[in-house]
């Protein structure tokens, strides 16, 4: 047998795991999750969101799910009829209600996700004051943030399918597209806040500096 052959090629590089790590802690909100009158998932690539969604319904944290999200062009090789409605398919196959479910089909940003979800619960006439965010492990803390600033009425908690960093790097597969999109969401935590997409918070020296560190080493394709 080929030892070479037999490496685990989805790892990442060992001069990069400390500050990948830092990045990935920051992101983590490490809510404590208690009912809520809605679950939404955030579409991406990442199918985790609606395993964790599928999970914590049956679970009993909330009685409805939305699932918000259409293409990305990470995403429509994978998710050819659109992200929220790929997510729904996997959750009808796992036993939840097709009538628990809802579908937002046009969102293509964080923002847009709750905006629309929060219009189709109230053409629902489904009262919200209490909301689980549920997305990718580094889409947390924009997540919060973002709905922080546009939907403040309501109590948020926010939750991602719990794998540490490396079993999350080998389900998508691709270590550097995981740093990259580490690096472009720790970049938007401050940006957006600027631009007035979310809220401000707090970004420690060591997070920034790791962040720096990262931008250095090339990890630059997600950044603004």
């Amino acid at each position: 047998m080929d030892r070479q052959a037999a490496v685990p090629t989805y790892v990442l590089p060992d001069e990069v795991r400390a500050d990948v790590e830092t990045l990935w802690r920051y992101h983590d909100m490490h809510h404590e999750l208690h009912r809520c009158d809605v679950g939404i998932g955030l579409g991406s690539h990442d199918l985790g969101v609606a395993v964790i969604a599928t999970r914590l319904f049956q679970a009993g944290l909330f009685p409805w799910i939305v699932f918000t999200g259409a293409n990305a062009p990470t995403t429509i090789e994978r998710f050819p009829r659109g992200e929220a409605v790929h997510y729904r398919g996997y959750a009808i196959e796992q036993g939840v209600p097709a009538e628990a479910i809802l579908v937002e089909p046009r969102a293509t940003n964080t923002a847009q996700n709750l905006e629309y979800s929060r219009q189709l619960l109230a053409e629902h006439r489904i009262p919200v004051k209490s909301v689980l965010i549920m997305s990718r492990p580094y889409q947390q803390r924009r997540a919060y943030a973002t709905c922080r600033l546009i939907w403040p009425e309501v109590d948020v908690v926010c939750a991602s399918n719990p794998l540490e960093l490396d079993d999350y790097v080998r389900s998508i597969g691709d270590p550097r597209r995981v740093v990259d999109m580490l690096v472009g969401d720790t970049q938007r935590i401050e940006v957006y806040a600027e631009r007035g997409f979310a809220i401000p918070q707090e970004m420690p020296d060591e997070v920034r500096a790791a962040f720096e560190r990262l931008v250095a080493a090339g990890y630059t394709s997600r950044l603004i």
